[in-house]
């Protein structure tokens, strides 16, 4: 069972991530079986919170301001995960946003290129996720800060796993259409995971209040995504699954701090 959580843990680390984990052999980098490591998508996302809840409590242990603290922290996230998530905000922005018709919101999304809606929901989801790092390290130290970033990276990415599950794919290939779709099962384990992960984390650190603000505010993300992408472009896709992790950080951030900041 170690094992296997291990293997699973690491695909989704590989998929998700830019981190340098070894591999057997060439298949470890195909996309992943989203099926088989649905439940380790939220362990994946812990991880990544951890690293940046270490450069968030290390910047400050030498009285760097929070606000420079906050923006190494969402750098160093970036770095990790090659901008993964932060290109599918950026791309359902731009093809949402700006297409005429189904068809052409899907070929906008596919352009590498970042439109007016693009790079504005990028820099407006950069300033967020900034400014709530900043306002939680301020208000309740960033240990406990630390402990929200990692809670908000699980519970974000569990709504972006739920969102390909819940809706057929828009188009047959892409990184939505690889990874193929979690059963229902597939689905529960990943959001019972999630929701276990908010709950001890974010309970211990915050509160009841708290715990259910990040409890709730990526699942209505998660029902609003649902119901845009389906009503303008018929399903979903790798980019509106990274844009649903983004708005649901951001979202579970700030219900954190404003339910359980002092």
């Amino acid at each position: 069972m170690a094992r296997t959580l291990g293997q699973d843990l690491a695909a989704a680390l590989r998929f998700y991530s830019r981190l340098p984990l070894p591999a057997r052999d060439d298949t470890a980098f195909a996309p992943p079986d989203i099926d088989r490591i649905a439940y380790a998508v939220p362990l994946a996302g812990a991880v990544l919170g951890l690293i940046g809840a270490l450069v968030l409590i290390l910047a400050m242990a030498v009285k760097l301001p929070a606000f420079l603290a906050a923006v190494l922290t969402v750098a160093v996230l970036a770095l990790a995960t090659g901008c993964f998530h932060e290109d599918g905000l950026a791309d359902t922005a731009d093809g949402l946003g700006g297409g005429r018709d189904r068809a052409h919101k899907l070929t906008i999304m596919r352009d590498s290129r970042i439109g007016t809606y693009g790079g504005t929901a990028l820099l407006l989801g950069l300033l967020l996720r900034i400014g709530a790092l900043e306002a939680l390290a301020l208000s309740v130290g960033p240990l406990r800060a630390g402990l929200a970033l990692i809670a908000g990276e699980a519970g974000s990415r569990a709504a972006g796993v739920l969102l390909i599950a819940a809706l057929p794919p828009a188009r047959t290939d892409g990184a939505g259409a690889s990874v193929g779709r979690p059963s229902e099962a597939a689905a529960l384990s990943c959001a019972l995971v999630a929701a276990l992960i908010v709950c001890v984390l974010i309970v211990a650190a915050f509160g009841i209040g708290a715990a259910f603000a990040g409890l709730i505010g990526p699942v209505l993300v998660l029902l609003l995504m649902m119901r845009l992408s389906s009503r303008l472009i018929g399903g979903q896709t790798g980019d509106v699954a990274g844009a649903t992790q983004q708005v649901a950080v951001i979202v579970f951030l700030l219900g954190v701090l404003i339910f359980g900041g002092r």
